[in-house]
């Protein structure tokens, strides 16, 4: 098959577009045949070097977490998913195998059925993002109607499907990004959009019960002066200083995504039904990968780029 890989770690020119073995489905796992695959910024981390001990092993390596696509085959005994069936999954950071390729292999609780109103292209840009959201502001800080929560990066990746599913929730959604993406994210359904090169977001937002921190340093520190007392910040960048956090009396957890198809099979019905939305800004072949990668670093992408896999 062909895939994207990289030999060595590096900038995105060590990105090659190769022929690779096709993997097969073990007991437990599914053959999808991918249509296309999200690109996030965990792909060029890892990349990077980022995270060189924990994947030093596994070069070379095929970049990628979450894809759309088509069951091949089915190893063992799974009774949820058979040949022919369209699936979006997140398989995780620590799989073996990534999605920049044409096929890949994925454990059958990283998968869910499509959402039926979405192409390839728009339901691989799902996946992380809509999971980092689910989990973060529900399964983690536990968001609920009234409440209200500052969501930093709002027109990114991650912020846009958080955005979405906080209103889901009922709750009143601050969101920080560029002036350009403000009409944007008032589309989604935020409430109050705070330009960042202008305003500083302490200055507005007060008493809230939810920060969701996509973006650490500076912002995560002073993201605890405006959460209630006992209120949470969750970051998808990890904890800098949980002093700090103690000092103003409220929480801070960092965050690491995690595979459920459960949940997608939740976030489907809400794509279904009219609830969420993925936005795509970006689509390019799969031998553009480095090119999608340089896109992603400069940390200003709206919604998701997505690579393009076969017809």
């Amino acid at each position: 098959m062909k895939a994207v890989r990289f030999h060595t770690f590096g900038g995105p020119e060590v990105l090659r577009y190769e022929d690779v073995p096709r993997p097969e489905a073990g007991a437990g796992e599914v053959l999808v045949r991918i249509r296309a695959a999200g690109v996030n910024p965990v792909d060029w981390k890892i990349r990077a070097g980022y995270m060189r001990e924990m994947f030093r092993d596994r070069l070379p390596m095929i970049p990628g977490v979450d894809m759309a696509g088509v069951v091949e085959e089915v190893g063992g005994d799974i009774t949820g998913f058979k040949a022919g069936d369209k699936v979006y999954g997140f398989l995780g950071v620590a799989q073996s195998g990534g999605t920049y390729a044409e096929y890949c292999k994925a454990g059958y609780f990283t998968l869910a059925p499509m959402p039926e109103s979405l192409d390839f292209t728009e339901a691989a840009a799902l996946p992380l993002v809509s999971l980092v959201g689910w989990q973060t502001l529900f399964d983690i800080a536990h968001l609920d109607k009234g409440q209200t929560v500052l969501i930093h990066g709002a027109s990114g990746g991650v912020g846009h499907m958080a955005v979405q599913l906080a209103k889901w929730r009922g709750a009143t959604v601050i969101g920080t990004a560029s002036a350009r993406n403000a009409d944007f994210l008032s589309s989604l359904g935020a409430d109050e959009v705070i330009d960042y090169h202008k305003v500083r977001f302490e200055d507005v937002a007060r008493d809230v019960d939810v920060v969701l921190d996509t973006q650490a340093g500076d912002t995560q520190q002073r993201s605890y002066h405006v959460l209630k007392k006992g209120g949470i910040l969750v970051s998808t960048l990890g904890i800098e200083n949980p002093d700090e956090a103690a000092k103003c009396g409220v929480r801070a957890t960092g965050f690491l995504a995690q595979p459920n198809g459960t949940e997608l099979r939740h976030i489907a019905r809400l794509i279904d039904e009219g609830k969420l939305k993925p936005a795509v800004s970006t689509v390019m072949p799969l031998r553009d990968a480095a090119r999608a990668h340089e896109q992603s670093q400069t940390g200003h992408v709206r919604g998701k780029i997505v690579l393009k896999v076969g017809d």
